[in-house]
């Protein structure tokens, strides 16, 4: 019997969702191998876990330019240091649980976990091999601390599998782009006419997704006015928002619903379960560029507009998709306005991002990660 240890760190949602993924595909389709998931700063510290997920969310909701700096500081200099020295020592609490479930293999989807078992595997605690996925469209410093004991990592794109060979001086053996883990959701073939029913929209106008940024509700003033902004064009496209666990944005999404005539164009919600079945109807999609987002839209071929990176991670994945031709980003000094008249009054600009999108989409990602992983 193999045993999987799949580790992740609840900072945003998509280290747990790609875990998740892997988790699911692995037990449904291999047989004599035994799984686990774990949230490796939970595991260690339940108060450090609180603490410094808290103070994540806080600090890119509220202090995004501090939060920015922390991200860059870590890359480079001093603060790079102390994050290294620090799970060095929580390293040696982690120890604890690969002394109870001894893995053959650690399938890590955050920075912390890599560079912990990295560190196990360097002082000769631990002798499992050690898969990286990285769940972003830019690499970090941090991903890459201990990479000579990693066996295995996963990248988005081309770019980042040589940006690690050529910059971190990993193995090529070692890099694979496999596009980042996906929901087996996202090879369905969903019957769109009730898609269209569950949810009361018309077959016969274009639809967006507009994801409002959720609980860090970023930009609250700005994703109010892209909505608005939006809004009027509901004579050809119909709108599905999503304003996340956040009241605030959900009464503001609400109060431009009550104020345009053709409201039933204009749908809102707070939480969603259905998003691939929506993405599957869709034209467009409006969001923030979360790397397990971004990935959803690339598998289901839709052009982005970007809106409210957190600086750091986001804004790297939010300039690498505007290159590659499959989103707009809409920057802070921009006019809404503008930049959504000449992005949905042009067919050409459209199709030509969804023709785009073909060349990032991974469908397969979880799958041929597991296969790399369990068949080498």
């Amino acid at each position: 019997m193999k045993k999987i240890l799949i580790l992740y760190a609840a900072y945003g949602g998509g280290h747990l969702s790609a875990a998740k993924s892997l988790k699911e595909y692995i037990d449904n389709n291999f047989e004599n191998v035994e799984t686990n998931l774990v949230d490796c700063i939970k595991y260690i510290n339940k108060s450090l876990d609180k603490i410094t997920t808290e103070a994540y969310k806080q600090m890119a909701k509220k202090a995004p330019w501090a939060w920015k700096r922390v991200y860059y500081h870590s890359e480079k200099g001093a603060l790079s240091k102390i994050s290294s020295a620090t799970n060095k020592l929580i390293a040696r609490k982690l120890f604890h649980l690969f002394e109870e479930y001894n893995p053959d293999l650690v399938i890590s989807t955050h920075p912390f976990s890599t560079q912990m078992t990295s560190y196990l595997k360097k002082k000769g605690k631990v002798n499992c091999k050690l898969a990286t996925i990285l769940t972003d469209f830019a690499p970090h410093d941090q991903w890459l601390v201990g990479h000579k004991y990693g066996d295995y990592f996963f990248v988005s794109h081309d770019g980042m599998k040589k940006a690690l060979i050529k910059n971190f001086n990993v193995n090529e053996s070692k890099v694979f782009t496999t596009g980042i883990p996906l929901s087996s959701k996202f090879s369905f073939n969903f019957d769109k006419y009730e898609i269209y029913k569950l949810f009361e929209l018309s077959p016969e106008k274009k639809t967006i997704l507009f994801f409002g940024g959720g609980e860090f509700g970023l930009g609250k003033n700005k994703t109010v006015e892209v909505l608005k902004c939006l809004t009027n064009y509901l004579d050809n496209y119909q709108i599905v928002a999503i304003s996340g666990r956040n009241p605030k944005m959900n009464a503001a999404f609400k109060e431009i619903a009550s104020t345009v005539s053709n409201s039933s164009s204009l749908k809102i919600y707070e939480f969603i379960d259905n998003v691939p079945e929506l993405m599957s109807i869709s034209s467009l999609v409006v969001t923030k560029p979360g790397g397990l987002t971004i990935t959803e839209s690339l598998a289901s071929a839709l052009p982005i507009l970007i809106i409210n990176p957190i600086p750091g991670q986001e804004e790297e994945n939010a300039e690498f998709l505007e290159q590659a031709g499959v989103a707009v980003w809409l920057k802070k000094d921009d006019f809404p306005n503008e930049v959504i008249n000449k992005l949905l009054n042009s067919e050409d600009i459209l199709s030509s991002m969804k023709d785009k999108t073909y060349n990032l989409a991974h469908i397969n990602s979880t799958k041929n990660i597991c296969e790399i992983i369990l068949k080498n």
